[in-house]
């Protein structure tokens, strides 16, 4: 190893003592999903919804980046994009698809390998009517992924729309949109003493769950 890494090789931290108990654990995933979420939330990290979305290309080129989680339920992971981004690109040739939550400050991570589809018209409409009016405009000015000449050209197209729409509810644009993501495999990662770590996963099965424990 090049001596200027070797900080990186000695960098330990010890994981905490508490655990990840199949007993104690929910029957379903997304209910254990969401014992851990609000635990995420009550630890005042900065963004527990952030999740990185891994997808693959139809070259098979895989490409990960963070984007935020916006709801969930018994039907799965939901987050908000442009269709026409290189992430939705990729969705709609190979809706398989990966999530990974790094929930460092509290020693755990949820792993999800899932299936994607588009939500309907009306589900997107209600969400954007959340979005700041900036990020609504945001949507118009972005042909996300798309090559840009410069920041000044991003910022007169930003300012076209803002002109456009001045006075005026902002619509949805048409390539904006989300998707849900259901779960087929999902783990939990909780951090223990000696690296000896909890890896309990879910695995959907024709009718249910199954639950196995996977070695650190």
């Amino acid at each position: 190893m090049p001596p200027e890494h070797d900080h990186l090789a000695r960098l330990r931290h010890e994981y905490a003592d508490r655990g990840l108990d199949e007993a104690e654990a929910a029957a379903d995933p997304l209910a254990q999903f969401g014992l851990w979420l609000a635990e995420a939330l009550d630890s005042g990290m900065h963004e527990p919804n952030a999740m990185v979305l891994s997808t693959v290309s139809t070259t098979g080129q895989p490409s990960s980046r963070m984007v935020l989680l916006k709801g969930f339920d018994e039907r799965g992971f939901v987050f908000f994009t442009n269709h026409a981004s290189r992430k939705g690109v990729d969705l709609a040739a190979n809706p398989a698809c990966a999530l990974l939550f790094g929930w460092h400050p509290v020693e755990r991570q949820v792993r999800v390998e899932a299936i994607a589809s588009a939500l309907s018209a009306d589900e997107v409409a209600a969400y954007f009517r959340l979005r700041p009016r900036g990020a609504q405009i945001g949507a118009w000015a972005s042909r996300q992924s798309q090559p840009v000449s410069s920041r000044e050209e991003l910022e007169r197209t930003y300012a076209a729309y803002e002109e456009q729409f001045a006075g005026r509810e902002v619509p949805v644009p048409p390539t904006w949109g989300g998707y849900r993501l259901r779960p087929e495999v999902v783990e939990f990662w909780q951090g223990r003493a000696g690296r000896m770590h909890d890896r309990l996963e879910w695995t959907r099965v024709d009718d249910g769950w199954q639950v196995v424990r996977r070695q650190p």
